[in-house]
């Protein structure tokens, strides 16, 4: 008998230890455990009370991965058609958007950072080239928002204001529109813009 007062003590303090709203849970756990005594051995098991929590079912461990899409080079099946045909009239090849691009996810993605050259209104007009590349890639639409050029401009520090428009204006034949005013919201490139285009591709190669 004394010994199980011992042991009730011993539990007693164990479940000091812990938070208040579970001493009781705790105690009457190890008591129980202590009477009915573990199979095959007669010896006291280690509190579950004490030991680190188990993770929960499913859980991912750190550092497992399960999180962010992975990153894939775009693949033939990945482009549209009329892409293909762009990139097989000027000898180029899918490695070659693979230099500028990548796929995470359903998204394509840019990796070019240097456009090569470091006239303002060429840098323009390299971005509004690889602008509609980008989204001809799953849509098959050459054409690019001026917005967004607008944005990637200022963000490469080779955005010029009051040269903006002129700088489309003058390279007119590369876009298929009659006449670029403040209402144009997207250009499209013309065949002498894919030509260019494809000569860029292979520049920042």
């Amino acid at each position: 008998m004394s010994k199980l007062k011992e042991k009730v003590h011993e539990f007693a303090e164990i479940a000091k230890s812990l938070p208040d709203n579970l001493q009781v849970v705790c105690f009457d756990l190890l008591l129980r455990n202590h009477l009915e005594g573990p199979k095959g051995s007669g010896e006291q098991t280690r509190p579950p009370a004490t030991e680190a929590p188990a993770d929960p079912p499913g859980a991912v461990p750190p550092g497992a991965g399960g999180g962010g899409s992975k990153q894939e080079d775009i693949k033939d099946s990945d482009i549209h058609v009329k892409v293909k045909k762009f990139l097989g009239k000027y000898g180029l090849a899918v490695s070659h958007l693979n230099n500028l691009f990548f796929k995470e996810g359903a998204e394509f993605k840019t990796l070019y950072e240097d456009l090569k050259t470091t006239k303002t209104s060429e840098s323009q007009i390299r971005v509004t080239l690889l602008h509609a590349l980008h989204r001809a890639i799953s849509t098959g639409e050459f054409q690019a928002e001026v917005e967004a050029v607008r944005e990637e401009c200022a963000q490469r520090k080779c955005y010029d204001k009051g040269n903006f428009a002129a700088n489309f204006k003058n390279r007119k034949a590369l876009f298929d529109f009659d006449n670029f005013t403040k209402d144009t919201t997207s250009v499209r490139l013309s065949e002498a813009g894919r030509k260019a285009l494809s000569e860029v591709i292979q520049e920042l190669q």
